[in-house]
């Protein structure tokens, strides 16, 4: 099903999880490291990315450390959806797993900043509503999309049963 997004925000390649969270915010609250989010890059993008958002990138988009304050911060500002021709592989599960679909898309450089995008997880389209133009992605297997679909890895265990309860993790 098609799910509406919002504008692009369209980064180059290789764009590593120090630059989604300067290492000189981390120590501080979550809402402080989000308004330094891609500052290096662009120095609007924290002040001017809304809910909805889609933050669009090129090959290696979030590569470096395992810092799951990259996601949390592009989280936090209302990014919903990542669309990269790739992703750094731990980068892209910490996004599914704190509730952000994350799409591995050939043609993310045929999306131009302000494009107004829309996409498929399940059946890997990205619909670019500005150009009237449908690209391929890698789709999320179902597991995965209901896990993003109940905002992240904790909400969806807490929300099929399979958590530990805390009697459970007694034993």
């Amino acid at each position: 099903m098609m799910q509406s997004y919002g504008r692009a925000w369209v980064f180059g390649d290789d764009i590593d999880t120090d630059v989604l969270a300067p290492g000189l915010y981390m120590k501080g609250p979550l809402e402080e490291l989000a308004a330094h989010c891609l500052e290096a890059v662009d120095p609007e993008f924290a002040a001017y990315v809304r809910e909805g958002d889609v933050v669009v990138g090129g090959e290696n988009f979030g590569i470096g450390s395992s810092r799951e304050q990259a996601v949390q911060a592009l989280q936090y500002l209302g990014v919903r959806l990542l669309v990269a021709k790739s992703f750094g592989g731990i980068f892209f599960r910490n996004a599914l797993n704190f509730g952000i679909a994350a799409l591995t898309c050939p043609d993310a450089g045929r999306i131009r900043p302000g494009d107004i995008i829309a996409a498929d997880a399940a059946a890997g389209i990205v619909r670019n509503c500005s150009r009237n133009e449908d690209y391929a992605a890698e789709a999320l297997p179902g597991r995965l999309l209901a896990m993003v679909q109940a905002g992240g890895l904790v909400p969806y265990l807490e929300k099929s049963g399979s958590a530990i309860s805390g009697k459970d993790a007694e034993t």
